[in-house]
C-alpha cells in the first residue's frame, strides 16, 4: 500500500500563524498547513502570503484547504498549485471530488454524513491518495452534542458507536482501495495517556499516522507507533522461522501462518528492521 505519509505524527499548523510553521516541522513528521478551522475567518490574502513566505519542506507538507462550498476554496486550491504542495487535504466533502482539484493528490476528509455514505465513490477517485476523518464535525452534522461518552456515562472519553463506525469505515475503505488512512485528532492535548492509547489502537489497526494539534502530543503518537521490544522479539522469531520452515509453525506456543508472518514483517519495518535475523 503506497503511502504519502512520512511518519506517524502529523501536526496541524494554522496558516495565519506563520511563525508556528517552522516549529511544526521541527516537532512533527509531517505538517498540515491549515487554511480551514485552525485558521479562522481572517484575511485570506494574508494567510496565503504567510504560507508563501514560509520555508516549506516538500514531501513533509500537506495543505488543508477550506471546504468546497466556502468562497475561498478556489483560491486555496490555486495556492496549492502555485507552491507545488501535495497532498491537499479537503474538508466538508459530500459525494464527489471537486473538479478544481483535478491532477492534485487529494486526502479526502470524511466528516459529513454524506461523505460516510459516499465513501466508496470518494476513495475510488483517481486523485485521492488517502482519507482523513473528523469526529466533531460529524457528530454536529448528525444532530448530536458529544462525539465521546461523558463523565455521567459508562465509558467516559470513548467514542460513541456511530463515531467508531465512521472511523472503521475510513480505515476499511482506504485499505480496500490500496490507499492510506490518517486517524483523527485527540482534542484534549493535555490527555497524554488518552492520546497514546488512541494512537496505539490506530497503529495496531492499520492507520498510517495520527493527526496532532499540539506539540505535546507528538511523542505519545510516535511512541504508540513504535513497536515495543516484546513485539520485536516475537516478530524476529516469526520471520526467522518463516525462513527455515515451509508452512505453519509454532512460536512461543502460538501457531503462525502467512497472515502472522506478514504482521511480523510489518512490525520490523516500523522499527526500521528489514529482516528478522536468526533467533537462538
Amino acid at each position: 500500500m503506497e503511502s504519502h505519509i512520512t511518519g506517524p505524527a502529523v501536526m496541524f499548523a494554522p496558516a495565519h500563524r506563520a511563525e508556528l510553521i517552522p516549529k511544526a516541522y521541527q516537532r512533527a513528521d509531517m505538517v498540515i498547513i491549515d487554511l480551514e478551522d485552525g485558521a479562522g475567518d481572517g484575511d485570506r490574502r494574508a494567510m496565503h502570503d504567510a504560507v508563501r513566505s514560509a520555508e516549506l519542506q516538500p514531501g513533509r507538507t500537506i495543505l488543508r484547504t477550506s471546504g468546497p462550498d466556502y468562497p475561498g476554496f478556489t483560491e486555496d486550491v490555486a495556492l496549492a498549485r502555485e507552491l507545488g504542495i501535495g497532498p491537499v487535504m479537503v474538508p466538508k466533502l459530500t459525494g464527489s471530488i471537486p473538479a478544481e482539484l483535478a491532477g492534485l493528490q487529494v486526502i479526502a476528509m470524511i466528516e459529513t454524513p454524506q461523505a460516510v455514505a459516499n465513501i466508496t465513490t470518494l476513495i475510488g477517485h483517481d486523485d485521492v491518495v488517502g482519507l482523513f476523518w473528523g469526529a466533531e464535525d460529524l457528530i454536529t452534522l448528525l444532530g448530536g452534542t458529544h462525539s465521546r461518552f461523558q463523565e455521567d456515562e459508562a465509558t467516559p472519553g470513548v467514542y460513541r458507536d456511530v463515531i467508531r463506525h465512521a472511523r472503521a469505515q475510513v480505515l476499511l475503505h482506504a485499505a480496500a482501495a490500496g490507499k492510506f488512512a490518517v486517524d483523527a485528532i485527540h482534542a484534549d492535548f493535555r490527555d497524554v495517556e488518552g492520546q497514546f492509547a488512541e494512537a496505539l489502537d490506530a497503529a495496531r489497526s492499520g492507520f498510517a499516522a495520527t493527526a496532532c494539534i499540539h506539540p505535546a502530543q507528538v511523542e505519545a503518537v510516535r511512541r504508540a507507533y513504535r513497536p515495543e521490544e516484546r513485539q520485536l522479539e516475537w516478530a524476529r522469531k516469526v520471520v526467522a522461522g518463516a525462513e527455515s520452515v515451509d508452512g505453519a509453525f509454532q512460536v512461543d506456543g502460538m501457531m503462525v501462518d502467512a497472515p502472522l508472518i506478514t504482521q511480523a514483517r510489518r512490525i520490523l519495518e516500523r522499527a526500521g528492521e528489514t529482516g528478522g535475523g536468526v533467533v537462538s
